[in-house]
């Protein structure tokens, strides 16, 4: 059975809150991601702002190099341990329709998990003995 820890990707795309959108989309496609991971010592805990916030933005006809990160990230996160099964974080994905869970062991954030680190690592099936449907 394979676990969140075996697909997890490192925190490489981080930006602030006063980061613009632009400097953050720039940010995610550096580093070939869908989401960036927003830290600052004054937010109670990571944020995240994804390609769809992105979108939304865009799709307002909001100026991107105006319109800050603060006010298009998520706050409010759905995350999982590195030790859970990859099932498990895949279902908390698809349950809550979203692409990315932050990845916390213990109090400290040490990673992130996209629906595209899930395919990649292709653990969603039952082990040995499973037939394709």
């Amino acid at each position: 059975m394979k676990h969140v820890k075996d697909a997890m990707s490192a925190l490489n795309a981080m930006v602030g809150p006063t980061h613009t959108l632009r400097q953050a989309s720039v940010k995610m496609v550096q580093h070939r991601t869908g989401a960036a991971v927003v830290m600052d010592p004054d937010l109670p805990g990571p944020c995240v702002i994804t390609e769809r916030d992105l979108l939304k933005a865009i799709a307002a006809d909001m100026d991107m190099d105006d319109e800050r990160v603060a006010d298009h990230m998520t706050g409010a996160l759905i995350t999982a341990a590195p030790e859970w099964p990859l099932a498990q974080a895949a279902d908390q994905m698809v349950r809550h329709g979203i692409r990315h869970v932050l990845v916390f062991e213990g109090p400290e954030l040490v990673g992130i998990l996209s629906m595209r680190d899930v395919i990649r690592v292709g653990g969603l099936g039952s082990g040995a003995g499973s037939t394709p449907a």
